[in-house]
């Protein structure tokens, strides 16, 4: 079902320009057939001329319903779909990451046993709201700790210098990939970044990151909240 959606979605800019181009095409037949239609006497030209003008009328109707559906689909449909608003992947500047230089540790003394110590991956030791800044890039709701349930209008901030666009993201704690849920390309204060269909994802604990670029393809820091999903019986308001 998210097909149809991410489709229109894709080429929504190339589905209004056809529409366009053949709405001024059938309404230049229309024009003509009712010039003719005005100009005509004869009852078989008359008849001809109005065929012609009731098959120019009905494809502008047909073209104009189109556009409705088309606009439906990628203002309403798609945002409320995860994995339906296709995604451009930035290529990060591997030159621009920074580099974190490990202190050597000391040598065991002698007769100590080596223990070895477990690496884990980023996603999974990383704190709760790191990355968030205030007035920049921010989840207002939901907040830490936070129960929710159904469909939740997810709000925030996404206001970066240079800013390209952002994604949300879940993923259970003990995951280590993050699943893209939506995402935008305008700039949000304190505003609705999205809405969450909670319903399609098993009750449990959850992880909510907000992920801003910039212009360039730099992926900022997320914003990461914790967070619970109930039941639907257990749904909050903001």
């Amino acid at each position: 079902m998210e097909e149809v959606p991410r489709f229109f979605r894709t080429y929504e800019i190339w589905v209004y320009l056809i529409l366009g181009f053949g709405g001024i095409f059938y309404f230049r037949k229309f024009i003509l057939a009712w010039q003719e239609l005005q100009a005509t006497t004869f009852g078989l030209e008359r008849e001809s001329a109005q065929g012609r003008l009731n098959n120019a009328a009905a494809m502008l109707v047909f073209l104009l319903a189109l556009v409705m559906v088309e606009f439906v689909l990628v203002s309403f449909i798609a945002p409320a779909m995860p994995g339906a608003i296709p995604l451009l992947t930035p290529t990060l500047d591997l030159l621009a990451t920074p580099t974190i230089t490990l202190a050597p540790s000391p040598p065991p003394l002698e007769g100590t046993p080596l223990v070895a110590t477990p690496t884990l991956p980023v996603e999974l030791v990383a704190p709760a709201g790191s990355g968030c800044i205030p007035g920049q890039v921010a989840i207002t709701f939901p907040q830490e700790g936070s129960q929710i349930s159904g469909i939740v209008e997810i709000l925030g901030t996404v206001d970066i210098p240079n800013f390209g666009f952002y994604k949300l993201e879940m993923k259970r704690p003990e995951e280590p990939t993050w699943l893209t849920i939506l995402a935008g390309n305008e700039v949000k204060k304190e505003a609705v970044l999205g809405a969450w269909n909670t319903s399609l994802l098993p009750p449990g604990n959850y992880q909510l990151s907000l992920v801003t670029v910039d212009n360039q393809g730099s992926a900022q820091p997320p914003c990461i909240v914790q967070i619970s999903i109930t039941s639907p019986e257990g749904t909050a308001q903001p």
